[in-house]
């Protein structure tokens, strides 16, 4: 399906993205953070980008209790037109399209709903539709002789994804912007390398790549999906990543839970990626870990998002990325922090939602 007839845009997305982004820069609408970008290998040879950007990100101030609570703030309820790119479809909308407000690479948007559904729940086949015709709308934009433009797309769901509001959206980073710097040199997409790897056999196959320690559930597009296919490879793939929880848990009961389901929640938080290639999903037991000095002071908290299927990990400063560069095996003690441990993976059927 052609961007036209699902998104209903009238210009191409990434010019549309990319006047509002110039616009809302110049009027100070958003903070943009530009980072230093530096690549760190595993012990396995992967490579993540590591950029110190979050010191300009504000951080909320700790109040007195109320005895009338505030109202979450909702950036996508009715946002500043300043920021606010479009609605799609445009007949019809069921998702709005809104600019980050402190973007660390250029022309960072979201795919918000409309109505207030909750990032916890579990995604529905028109959020995967708009979040696909998004990601084709933007590599049909390529002029005869100019790059090929690619999209990035992930979802963060449950308190140990690294999710940071509660109204559903998922998030796009062009992958161009993310290449933009010389220090990307040899570096690429987490979930190219895992969409290239070998298929894992069973009753339920998936992709994954052998070198990555947390277990992670991939499926390539045989073709340009329909909606119908989105979600089916979305449940199977969510389901894997259930599977791989309630081993782990069974294995060692103590350590973990699962979420409380009341209202419709996931039982497990996890972070989603999709390409036009492909999707992968992570189950999450952890947001991330506390880094510290060889004398054992504490440094910082770094916490990691869907991101990381992206090849990207966010430090708030220049400390805590020489920390991980110069400790040899604490990129990879932070990954098997994250997720769950490979030997708990399942390879039978998705349990049902």
């Amino acid at each position: 399906m052609c961007r036209n007839m699902l998104l209903g845009l009238t210009e191409s997305l990434p010019s549309l993205v990319g006047a509002k982004f110039t616009s809302a820069k110049s009027s100070s609408s958003l903070v943009f953070s530009p980072t230093e970008l530096s690549i760190i290998r595993t012990s396995t040879g992967i490579p993540l980008r590591f950029c110190p950007s979050l010191a300009k990100k504000p951080i909320p101030k700790l109040e007195k209790p109320s005895p009338t609570p505030k109202k979450h703030f909702d950036p996508f309820d009715n946002p500043s037109p300043s920021l606010h790119i479009t609605d799609i479809p445009t007949d019809a909308p069921t998702h709005l399209l809104v600019l980050n407000k402190f973007p660390i690479i250029a022309n960072h948007f979201i795919l918000a709903t409309k109505t207030n559904k909750q990032q916890t729940h579990i995604l529905e086949q028109d959020d995967l539709q708009a979040t696909y015709a998004c990601l084709k709308a933007w590599g049909e934009d390529a002029t005869q002789g100019s790059k090929q433009k690619r999209l990035f797309a992930f979802f963060n769901s449950g308190e140990h994804s690294g999710a940071s509001q509660p109204h559903r959206h998922l998030q796009f980073l062009p992958v161009e912007n993310m290449r933009d710097h010389e220090g990307a040199n040899g570096w690429g997409l987490l979930i190219d390398l895992i969409l290239k790897s070998g298929k894992v056999a069973g009753s339920m196959p998936y992709w994954q790549d052998p070198n990555i320690p947390f277990a992670h559930f991939g499926r390539r597009f045989d073709a340009e999906p329909t909606g119908e296919q989105l979600v089916s490879i979305y449940n199977e793939l969510y389901g894997l990543a259930k599977d791989a929880v309630d081993d782990f848990i069974a294995k060692d009961p103590g350590r973990f839970a699962l979420h409380p389901t009341e209202g419709g929640d996931s039982p497990i938080s996890y972070n989603l990626a999709m390409t036009t290639e492909g999707m992968v999903i992570l189950p999450r037991r952890s947001e991330g870990t506390m880094l510290k000095r060889p004398d054992g002071n504490e440094i910082g908290f770094v916490a990691l998002n869907g991101t990381t299927l992206g090849g990207t990990m966010l430090v708030k400063n220049q400390e805590e990325r020489d920390v991980l560069r110069s400790q040899q095996g604490k990129l990879d003690s932070i990954l098997n922090t994250i997720g769950i441990p490979r030997d708990t993976e399942a390879s039978k059927a998705p349990s049902s939602l």
